[in-house]
């Protein structure tokens, strides 16, 4: 019985020390610009096919399985907390090296007729639509993030791919958001 305790202590303390370290190397500093024949035009993401498609001209540079707001198949966000991911054109208008995800680019949710609407409703838009990695110190989940959509109307990515992404999208690119 010892025995089994001393193994689970030194399995917990692992766990810990692993859980730290990879929450300190995904903090860690953003990526720089790619070159600037990698980097992105614009960014297509296709909600339905849990698709995301950055684009150079008219040619795709990269593509990723990505995953949505837990309300993404409900249509286009429409108010603060529907969990749902916006349709329409927008664009990266700010990054943040230091979110509570590995990474992240804000999407210029809600435009001027979004906000209109919201308020003509009774209702908060919403807003802090971002394109990012997995929470901090959950990296490890890796692609098993997009068994399921659980994000409140972001558009989650691994870790990996957000350094990607991050480099290869410059501010201001413009994002169109789809069915």
């Amino acid at each position: 019985m010892r025995n089994k305790i001393i193994i689970l202590a030194i399995a917990a303390a692992g766990l810990f020390v692993y859980t730290k370290v990879m929450a300190r190397i995904g903090s860690g500093s953003p990526p720089p610009a790619a070159p600037m024949e990698q980097r992105a035009d614009l960014i297509r993401v296709y909600k339905s096919e849990r698709r995301m498609v950055l684009l150079k001209g008219d040619a795709p540079i990269a593509t990723y399985r990505i995953s949505l707001g837990s309300a993404a198949d409900a249509g286009p966000k429409q108010r603060e907390g529907d969990e749902k991911t916006p349709e329409g054109r927008y664009e990266i208008d700010w990054r943040n090296p230091k979110s509570m995800a590995h990474l992240s680019l804000h999407i210029s949710y809600p435009n001027p007729k979004e906000q209109r609407e919201a308020e003509a409703n009774g209702f908060p838009p919403g807003g802090s639509i971002m394109i990012h990695g997995l929470p901090n110190g959950l990296g490890l989940l890796g692609q098993a993030h997009r068994l399921w959509d659980w994000t409140d109307g972001c558009i989650a990515v691994t870790n990996t791919e957000m350094r990607e992404i991050w480099a290869r999208v410059p501010d201001h690119t413009p994002i169109d958001i789809m069915s």
